[in-house]
């Protein structure tokens, strides 16, 4: 398991092509995806770029395992997603994909440490609980309850629980967009810290056009196409970021 989590560190993580999603049919038809194209490098942190509708989270649920394409391929690795049978994605996003929401998700009954046991159960190779609380600074906090938290220290848990399955690829949909800016700064800033440090790939949707100076590379969409991909030769650190 160690030598196969370890060649996920390289290479081309995801490899799309002429991706497109239709919603519906005949003229209320919603084509959310026209024929993406994409590669991307596994280990990069990815920030995806894009008004609301551009197709932006639609890309990052097919590559998460969330949906599916209505036509085209989207390889990870040599495993191709887009022909998969529910099963299989099942456990391509058990044992390969960490989501971040908006909204953290947590269970309101459960401590900080407890949210994050529950993905522990049932990962093959976890990082304990205090750890992964630790990554994201608040090993001080995992015996409160999320009602006790602060929205950035929610957050940092549903980091945390995304992290301690050791995944692959961290998929993050608008992660500080419930947040202001000094706390929405730390969030980001953990997120730096997961790529930087556990070697994860991380896909950060979002609208905030300052993000894009914190990523190894920035993926810009508009009306359901990539319009453009730049790649960042100096980055900015998550404090730098002017929100």
């Amino acid at each position: 398991m160690k030598g196969s989590r370890e060649a996920e560190r390289t290479g081309t993580a995801f490899r799309v092509q002429q991706l497109t999603r239709v919603y519906g049919e005949g003229p209320a038809a919603v084509h959310a995806l026209r024929g993406v194209d994409l590669k991307v490098p596994a280990g990069d942190l990815v920030v995806l770029l894009g008004a609301s509708g551009s197709g932006k989270s639609t890309l990052l649920n097919i590559l998460g395992g969330l949906d599916r394409a209505t036509a085209g391929t989207a390889h990870f690795f040599d495993q191709e997603l887009t022909a998969m049978a529910d099963v299989a994605l099942t456990r391509y996003r058990r044992h390969h994909v960490g989501f971040v929401f908006q909204f953290y998700n947590l269970m309101p009954s459960l401590t900080a440490r407890e949210n994050v046991d529950l993905v522990t159960e049932i990962a093959d190779d976890p990082l304990p609980a205090d750890e992964a609380l630790s990554l994201v600074g608040l090993d001080h906090r995992q015996d409160h309850f999320p009602s006790e938290l602060s929205g950035g220290e929610q957050q940092r848990v549903a980091i945390a629980r995304a992290v301690a399955k050791r995944p692959t690829v961290l998929f993050c949909d608008e992660p500080t967009g419930a947040l202001d800016s000094t706390t929405g700064r730390q969030v980001l800033r953990v997120l730096q810290d997961v790529n930087a440090n556990l070697g994860t790939t991380v896909m950060i949707v979002t609208h905030a056009a300052a993000t894009a100076a914190m990523a190894h590379r920035v993926i810009e969409m508009a009306d359901g196409a990539v319009r453009n991909v730049t790649v960042n030769e100096t980055r900015l650190s998550a404090e730098e970021i002017e929100w």
